[in-house]
């Protein structure tokens, strides 16, 4: 919302799996973290007598004509191929019931404006790849879909009633499933992208030096602001973050607002260390001071502004301590029906003196019968699996060490004790076949952007 973005199919593009799977928990996008105001924009009335004076406009505008209403129904015909209303509505549909989305009014309508975008590009994968005699075969979309209901814990036809119940349909899912998988084949015929050893030995020269440095994973999203649209550029990125803290996915806000070439990814940067060059010194800032999950923004850059997230941070060619599996017993007490804040205030203060004095497991169970706790054993916990403030609890504790007391009133307080602990070994560094893989994949990537902008511009697109 944590944001683990699922690896698209080549082309860069979130897909059915992705979605069913996502991606960026909304509890976790929803924090922020604190970052410097930007400086105060100007004032509407600036930016109006700025903008008549740059292009010589009348005070009253009077218009002629009449307005073409529409340019705004979200209905298109691309090439020879029609896109109705129910496409975009049910598409939409499909991505609000598999994200759990709440989405107000304006928002849907922003939203489908967005799916409106995709499904052009869609049209246009599908149709390229069908000039190109490639074609899926509908087995495979029977695979992929049925791979999508296990992943969701249904069987296929619970899948279909869970798609009418909200809106969708297994057409919509089937539909992205021809265009991912079609547009990855004509990719692989047309794209041949050769990374040389000597190019990768390189790369790895560079990871053997930065061994032990960290590395975040970064999203963003950037809208570029002249001097003239500050206050607008400002004010619309804070009503981003407001969506994205009501549960809207930061990968579809990129697509729908972000004006920076990591669009097509859902703002997915990858994997950045901070050396100087790699990210401007003010985002670099605000990642350096974020915790993962966090949110930063709006940050003021020189030619606009950017919001950041951060999913992970890492230390490059070292074992992530996240991965360690712990041995727990847990210790709770619960309190009667009835028992007011005060009282469990102090009952809770009781069982943390008394929990922190335990030395080692071995003294857990005689600490709990006094206390009269229960006690549940717990093996084989990954630290990254717990929610992300037990995790900074637990990551500096040693075999025997206690964490705080944490609860509510309603479930009871209680404690972690740790009694073993099997870190993870050393991940090393990629061999140079997977360096020439990973680099082949965003070479290819690039270059399917590429592809994808010229058949936007060479397509016949009516809006109705």
């Amino acid at each position: 919302m944590n944001i683990g973005v699922t690896k698209a199919i080549r082309a860069g593009r979130s897909s059915v799996l992705a979605l069913a799977i996502s991606s960026l928990a909304s509890a976790a996008m929803a924090q922020t973290a604190p970052h410097a105001p930007a400086p105060a924009p100007p004032t509407q009335e600036d930016q109006e007598a700025a903008l008549a004076a740059q292009l010589d406009l009348p005070r009253d505008l009077k218009l002629f004509g009449k307005a073409d209403p529409n340019v705004r129904k979200p209905t298109a015909i691309v090439n020879d191929t029609v896109l109705t209303g129910t496409d975009v509505d049910q598409r939409l549909n499909l991505i609000i019931a598999l994200n759990k989305l709440n989405l107000k009014p304006e928002e849907r309508d922003q939203y489908r404006m967005m799916i409106l975008r995709q499904l052009i590009d869609e049209t246009l994968q599908i149709q390229e790849a069908k000039a190109n005699e490639i074609t899926v075969d509908s087995k495979e979309i029977d695979q992929s879909f049925a791979s999508v209901a296990r992943r969701l814990q249904k069987t296929p036809e619970q899948m279909r009633a869970f798609l009418r119940q909200a809106g969708a349909s297994e057409r919509t899912m089937r539909k992205q499933v021809e265009g991912e998988v079609a547009w990855s084949r004509l990719l692989r015929r047309k794209v041949d992208i050769n990374v040389s050893d000597e190019e990768a030995k390189a790369i790895l020269d560079r990871l053997k030096a930065a061994q032990g440095s960290e590395e975040y994973h970064v999203y963003e999203i950037y809208m570029n602001a002249t001097d003239d649209r500050k206050q607008e550029v400002y004010a619309g990125m804070q009503r981003i973050i407001q969506q994205m803290k009501e549960g809207a996915p930061f990968d579809y806000l990129a697509k729908t607002y972000s004006e920076s070439s990591t669009k097509g990814q859902g703002g997915d940067l990858g994997w950045v260390r901070l050396a100087p060059g790699i990210l401007p010194d003010e985002m670099a800032k605000a990642v350096e001071e974020m915790q993962p999950g966090q949110v930063a923004g709006p940050i003021p850059l020189t030619t606009g502004f950017s919001v950041v997230y951060l999913a992970d941070k890492r230390k490059v060619g070292m074992a992530d301590p996240r991965g360690a599996k712990l041995s727990l017993r847990q210790i709770t007490i619960n309190f009667p029906k009835g028992t007011n804040e005060a009282q469990a205030t102090a009952r809770a203060g009781q069982f943390a003196a008394a929990t922190q004095a335990i030395k080692g497991c071995g003294d857990a169970s005689n600490v709990a019968a006094a206390q009269n706790a229960e006690v549940v054993e717990k093996d084989g916990v990954v630290i990254g699996d717990l929610p992300p403030a037990l995790q900074q609890i637990i990551l500096p504790l040693q075999v025997g060490q206690v964490t705080q007391p944490f609860g509510t009133i309603e479930d009871g307080v209680r404690v972690l004790v740790v009694c073993g602990r099997d870190d993870p070994p050393p991940p090393g560094l990629p061999s140079i076949e997977q360096i020439q893989d990973g680099e082949s994949d965003k070479r290819t990537n690039l270059r399917a952007q590429r592809m994808l902008r010229d058949l936007r511009r060479d397509a016949l697109i009516e809006y109705r």
